[in-house]
């Protein structure tokens, strides 16, 4: 299976196990473009948990040393040599905003500066949606009927995902900050 998927077209399609290789290789090369202005690169959405149904893009998250730095015009010219498209903050303050494929849509790139709450955000999500299976399953399940239900209006199916993902990120947080309380208390 390959990646990508047309600009408006939403479908989600069956876990594909080249997902982590194809992260680690478009994470080198944004490593390579960013420089020393991040600290790493995580891979996270869908894709990023084995056996979950995705939409076939993949998502960065590289943690910047401070965001300032990816503004840079020889950094985003990097990254536009790797076809992506520069698109600031694009809706959410303290992002910085990539995405691969005018057409086809591949890659999205979503950069916030160390200690920023969206880190957290997406990483104990990734990390809950991998221990919790049956949350994983509830997902996918929702994700397949309302691409079903909106082939080609992305808003709407946004939308039917928002409650869902709002309520699980909540039970995301809890349980990470749990985790990590119980890791300090056993370091």
């Amino acid at each position: 299976m390959s990646l990508g998927l047309p600009v408006g077209e939403v479908r989600v399609v069956s876990y594909d196990a080249e997902w982590p290789r194809l992260f680690e290789e478009e994470a080198r090369r944004v490593r390579e473009a960013m420089g020393d202005a991040i600290l790493a690169v995580h891979h996270i959405g869908s894709t990023s948990v084995p056996g979950l149904a995705a939409k076939p893009i993949l998502d960065l998250l590289p943690v910047a040393r401070r965001i300032e730095l990816l503004d840079d015009p020889g950094l985003v010219r990097r990254m536009e040599a790797l076809g992506y498209e520069a698109m600031g903050e694009f809706g959410l303050p303290g992002r910085r905003y990539f995405r691969k494929g005018p057409d086809r849509r591949t890659h999205h790139v979503h950069a916030y500066a160390e200690g920023h709450p969206d880190v957290a955000r997406h990483l104990a999500f990734r990390d809950y949606l991998r221990a919790h299976p049956e949350e994983a399953r509830a997902y996918a399940e929702l994700k397949l009927e309302l691409a079903r239900r909106f082939p080609d209006d992305q808003e709407a199916y946004m939308d039917g995902k928002d409650a869902w993902i709002k309520a699980a990120e909540e039970r995301a947080l809890a349980w990470w900050r749990s985790r990590s309380d119980a890791d300090r208390r056993d370091g």
